[in-house]
């Protein structure tokens, strides 16, 4: 039983190493189709949704067979959560990609301004760079790289709020107002993405310790360190 067990939850963790991969591509071709308002390649995006949902299921399938079959101990317990928990926020992050590629579609015709693409594009490489970052950590049960998370969340947060101001600056113009309100859905999804990561990255903290709590950042004020 317990070779089943291992083997199940090794299954579960490369599926999930798969479904990160699409995600990072998705959100590479989204942030693509942005710059050059292709809108086949948006639609290549929110096709790959469905191969990200299809390891989405068969991950939690793997973790309900887990609880149901093999019996697993407290330790295992606590692997069989947080590969649960990192499944959930890899799928999140896959729907803002697909809302993404969908406003790259409806804004397509707008006038735009392209300096807002530019900052979009900078937010779009930090969130990938948090990916990466939180699902190697997750792999190697790396509680320093998962912290590491922390600095780049608030440069993506910052990101955010420059954002912010670019649309205001944008939306004085009465041509890319409508543009510039849908391009500042597209930040805040690029930043949540990045909240995304740093909850993985909380979930490899709490692999390592045993013990969970969320990263002090500046979603979460006034949290320990």
């Amino acid at each position: 039983m317990r070779v089943a067990l291992e083997e199940q939850l090794t299954l579960a963790q490369a599926t999930l190493q798969e479904e990160c991969s699409l995600v990072l591509r998705m959100l590479r071709a989204a942030l693509k189709a942005l710059e050059e308002w292709d809108v086949d390649l948006a639609d290549e995006v929110i096709d790959y949704d469905d191969q990200v949902d299809e390891r989405y299921l068969r991950v939690d399938q793997l973790v309900e067979e887990v609880v149901a079959l093999q019996a697993p101990t407290a330790r295992d317990m606590r692997l069989v959560l947080a590969i649960s928990k990192v499944n959930l926020h890899i799928e999140r992050m896959a729907d803002y990609c697909v809302t993404v590629a969908k406003l790259t579609k409806l804004s397509a015709k707008l006038p735009n301004d392209m300096r807002m693409v530019a900052w979009l594009e900078e937010m779009g490489a930090r969130a990938e760079e948090m990916i990466q970052v939180s699902i190697n950590a997750f792999a190697a049960r790396d509680a320093v790289a998962a912290e590491s998370l922390i600095g780049l969340d608030e440069l993506i947060d910052r990101a955010n709020r420059k954002a912010v101001d670019w649309v205001v600056e944008i939306g004085s113009d009465p041509e890319k107002r409508e543009w510039a309100a849908r391009m500042l859905i597209v930040s805040r999804c690029l930043e949540r993405i990045g909240d995304h990561a740093v909850d993985i990255g909380e979930q490899t903290a709490y692999l390592v310790t045993g013990q969970f709590r969320e990263f002090t950042d500046a979603s979460h004020p006034g949290q320990p360190s």
